[in-house]
């Protein structure tokens, strides 16, 4: 294989309201903090659950305002799906002058899979849900305005690729 790939898909709850700040050229970003859950088994063979917890970071992307949206609809226990790349960062700590580093996914893609009801009710809960659920949810919030002649709603049996 000649190239290289770095590419993250998670789904998972935030553990945090998101952190909306701008850079000094006007630039929104997001910080968000994900949960994701696996299933295992502990040293002693029993299964367990096992919680990585990710450092995200969302940016406006030309006209797209992928941070401003997740800053604005997002709160802690919402269920996401984040697609981005691993990025780490490195500086030198203020206090020790120690070399520091941190490793986040820098988000190209971040889609609600939950309705505000349901994330404020679910703090943590399974991430094994019904897949029929999730493909649900996940349709109806990243539903976007029809273009062409069947903005209103209907769809052309000529389109359907089945």
């Amino acid at each position: 294989m000649a190239g290289s790939l770095n590419r993250v898909m998670l789904i998972g709850r935030l553990t945090r309201d998101p952190e909306l700040r701008f850079t000094p050229s006007g630039t929104a970003v997001c910080n968000l903090a994900l949960a994701t859950n696996r299933y295992g088994q502990d040293a002693s063979g029993e299964r367990r659950e096992f919680t990585d917890y990710h450092d995200i970071v969302v940016w406006n992307q030309g006209n797209r305002k992928l941070a401003e949206l997740c800053g604005q609809y997002l709160q802690k226990g919402r269920m996401v799906y984040i697609e981005g790349r691993l990025q780490t960062r490195s500086w030198d700590d203020k206090d020790t002058g120690a070399k520091r580093y941190k490793t986040e996914v820098n988000a190209n893609d971040v889609q609600f899979l939950d309705s505000r009801q349901d994330g404020e009710g679910a703090r943590g809960g399974d991430l094994a849900g019904s897949a029929a659920a999730t493909a649900t949810a996940t349709a109806a919030a990243t539903a976007t305005p029809a273009l062409g002649a069947n903005a209103g709603g209907d769809v052309d049996p000529d389109d359907i690729p089945f």
